[in-house]
């Protein structure tokens, strides 16, 4: 019964140690997780999906992306754990802050891919973004997409393919989370490429009853028809008022003109009679010279 415990032990303590070995003797790939690890555990991150270390290595795929990220260098060699570990805690966490907006512009770029598809199709199968708040859509899942592919401008929504309509995530935590991480074209993409996935369109639209009974269709044309009349109705006083306005500013207008005529002609007539007496001196005076 030693024996058998001792032996035991021994492939115990074998298995640590290769275990050690291993961990000592990891390659950088190894490495470069760690950073993406903490950042996909983080609620509030489980929209995103693992970046394949490839396509990060690969500046082709960043084209671009220093001119939007502020500390570029240092963000990258965040993610990909090779940062230096010299910096102050709070640059530390401004380069944390730059490389947590390059990771979802990385993101953004990965999931159009083949292989970041096949990803995210993963995540929808396993309703990851949550389900189709509307009822007859039958708790259809949810995709996310952006309303503009520039960052800090609207924050990610959720697309249901179904009614093909657009919804706010249910936690905060994900509705502060930026669309352009996700970008516009992602859903539509996804579809594209796995048109099996795309179910029929939803036709079951909620009819308004009242006592189990259909509003006739004469009600809704009668307010339709009421809705046009006090349209009509109001255009027509919009257009009287405005008539009346312009009327008025005529009137005003033509009696301002009026008022500066006939101040003209009393300025005129002051200054015939200013002239007169100058006249009647001159002839005065020539009747005395005769």
């Amino acid at each position: 019964m030693g024996s058998n415990t001792h032996i035991l032990w021994f492939f115990v303590f074998a298995g640590l140690e290769e275990r050690v070995d291993e961990y000592e003797s990891g390659t950088d790939s190894d490495y470069t997780q760690y950073w993406v690890d903490w950042f996909l555990s983080r609620k509030g991150n489980e929209y995103f999906c693992e970046v394949d270390e490839e396509y990060i290595m690969d500046r082709f795929n960043l084209t671009g992306l220093n001119t939007e990220v502020q500390y570029y260098s240092q963000a990258l060699d965040m993610i990909t754990d090779n940062l230096d570990d010299n910096l102050d805690d709070e640059m530390r966490e401004i380069v944390e802050k730059s490389a947590r907006h390059l990771y979802g512009l990385i993101h953004a770029r990965f999931i159009i891919t083949a292989h970041g598809l096949t990803k995210m199709l993963e995540k929808f199968k396993k309703c990851d973004f949550g389900r189709c708040p509307r009822v007859l859509c039958h708790n259809h899942p949810l995709l996310p997409v952006a309303l503009s592919d520039v960052p800090y401008t609207k924050s990610v929504k959720l697309y249901c393919c179904r009614c093909e309509d657009i919804y706010n995530p249910k936690s905060s935590r994900h509705a502060s989370i930026d669309g352009a991480y996700y970008g516009c074209s992602f859903p539509h993409m996804l579809f594209q490429v796995y048109p099996q996935l795309v179910p029929p369109k939803s036709t079951e639209r909620y009819v308004p009853r009242i006592f189990g009974f259909k509003l006739h269709d004469v009600a809704k044309q009668h307010r339709h028809q009421d809705r046009i009349r006090e349209d009509s109705h109001a255009r027509i006083m919009a257009g009287i008022e405005g008539l009346q306005q312009q009327q008025q500013q005529q009137r005003l207008a033509i009696a301002a003109a009026a008022g500066s005529q006939k101040k003209g002609g009393e300025e005129n007539q002051q200054n015939s009679n200013s002239k007169s007496p100058s006249m009647t001196t001159e002839s005065g005076a020539m009747a005395d010279v005769n």
